[in-house]
């Protein structure tokens, strides 16, 4: 699949896979899959419901965590941190494109190795995640401020 990013042995972000796509990840090695899409987006190849049919089906654990990015929430973070500990790795997460996946996979890096909110956003940037949604910056330094180990 193209415009996936891997953050770390652990977890690759990206956009949302289709059917296909989902078996492919499951022959390539991964374990999970995490979707951050809300059950209403536009443009979703298959449903939460569906996808998690076919995560189970290629023989990989599915988490369902919507984001939305008018409704950013410190709990949405923290239920990921937790599930990420629980699920088998390694993961591929997704959402639409990629961001949302790619914020929560740096959110939980940064708070485990006790960056800041800007170093976080420094080494996004450094690795190729173009972060065009002012709020979610904003989101992602707010959080790691505030949630150092």
């Amino acid at each position: 699949m193209d415009n996936t990013m891997k953050i770390s042995d652990q977890i690759t972000v990206g956009p949302q896979p289709n059917r296909d796509e989902i078996y492919e990840f499951g022959n390539e090695g991964f374990k999970s899959i995490v979707n951050f899409r809300t059950a209403n987006e536009e443009g979703m190849p298959i449903t939460p419901e569906a996808e998690g049919k076919a995560v189970e089906s290629a023989g990989m654990k599915y988490c369902h965590i919507p984001v939305s990015m008018n409704m950013l929430d410190d709990r949405q973070v923290d239920e990921f941190r937790e599930q990420f500990e629980a699920l088998p790795k390694p993961i591929f997460a997704h959402c639409k494109s990629g961001k949302r996946a790619g914020a929560m996979a740096m959110m939980k890096r940064a708070v485990e190795n006790g960056m800041s909110g800007e170093q976080t956003l420094q080494k996004a940037e450094e690795m190729g995640f173009q972060c065009d949604k002012p709020e979610l910056k904003d989101f992602v330094k707010h959080y790691v401020d505030t949630h150092h180990k």
